[in-house]
């Protein structure tokens, strides 16, 4: 997988309310490494799929819910790199009304058009997503497929997000990212010097992710969660925080996903406000892409008659 990436850069974070602390306060652009496949999903792919060309793999399968960056993300390198894709979905309901589905969900119907076949299962059944049974079974329907785990993360995964940080990316002294499997974070821990810390902003509840960063982590440990970054659940949103990033676009020319990147500004603007930091402290925040997912939370927005990211 190679992409122009020279366009990645560190964007100034030019806030109006931030200008009377004493922080600086930057942001990686990697949602600008590719159109579809941006940000971590970008960096999780890499050598997960010059392992699949190795193999001599024709099929990529994977998992994931209806409106996930990630099966958006693994459709479109499929169709890139020659692979036929099966994205197996959380939510047997969906299959009742396919028609209905694809015309309400941007997600899945970019994924088909890009050659995507899904397999629609209970959300019972998606918990045993990991078991050999379940994995089995997939086998004796599909045959042969190269796995990719939910939200893309495994030890290649974390290969490829240590390549986030650049040399000159020394100079900071904080690192944030969003956290969705772990992946992401897991790669940048093991990259950072002795001297940098790094910050992670779970997406979603619980502390499941402490020990799934530990399983990929190597020496460095100068990393922590930071809670209540969900406001109140994965994907859940609210007024307050739409208008957020709607205003952080106008005033910072920078798009913000409302799942990830954006609930992590979100917090760290607050966080900043709140003097959590050193007066000079040097902040680089991970932008990981997922703007895909824009177009499918205005259509749940709309349909609670909220206001839409614009």
């Amino acid at each position: 997988m190679n992409f122009n990436k020279s366009i990645i850069e560190n964007q100034k974070v030019n806030l109006s309310e931030l200008n009377r602390f004493n922080v600086s306060l930057y942001m990686k652009r990697e949602d600008l490494i590719h159109p579809f496949i941006s940000g971590n999903k970008y960096r999780k792919l890499k050598y997960n799929i010059s392992r699949a060309q190795d193999e001599n793999q024709d099929t990529l399968l994977t998992f994931g819910g209806a409106f996930s960056n990630h099966i958006g993300a693994v459709a479109f390198t499929g169709k890139e790199f020659g692979f036929k894709t099966i994205g197996v979905i959380r939510g047997d309901e969906l299959k009742k009304d396919l028609k209905r589905t694809f015309n309400e969900n941007p997600t899945l119907q970019a994924a088909r058009q890009n050659g995507m076949q899904f397999e629609f299962v209970s959300r019972s059944e998606y918990r045993l997503k990991n078991s050999s049974t379940f994995i089995e079974k997939l086998i004796e329907k599909f045959g042969k497929f190269y796995l990719i785990p939910e939200g893309g993360t495994n030890a290649l995964a974390v290969k490829g997000c240590q390549e986030i940080l650049k040399p000159k990316d020394r100079s900071f002294d904080v690192i944030c990212s969003a956290i969705g499997t772990g992946g992401t974070i897991s790669g940048i821990i093991n990259s950072i010097t002795d001297s940098q810390e790094v910050l992670g902003f779970p997406s979603l509840k619980g502390d499941f992710l402490t020990k799934e960063i530990e399983k990929y982590t190597i020496e460095n440990k100068n990393w922590s969660l930071v809670s209540e970054c969900h406001l109140g659940g994965f994907a859940k949103v609210n007024k307050d925080f739409i208008h957020f990033i709607n205003n952080f676009k106008t005033e910072t020319s920078i798009p913000l996903d409302p799942i990830y990147t954006g609930k992590m500004m979100y917090r760290l603007i607050t966080m900043i406000k709140n003097e959590y930091f050193n007066q000079g402290t040097r902040i680089l925040a991970i932008h990981t892409g997922g703007l895909q997912g824009i177009q499918g939370m205005n259509t749940r927005l709309k349909q609670k008659k909220l206001p839409i990211i614009q």
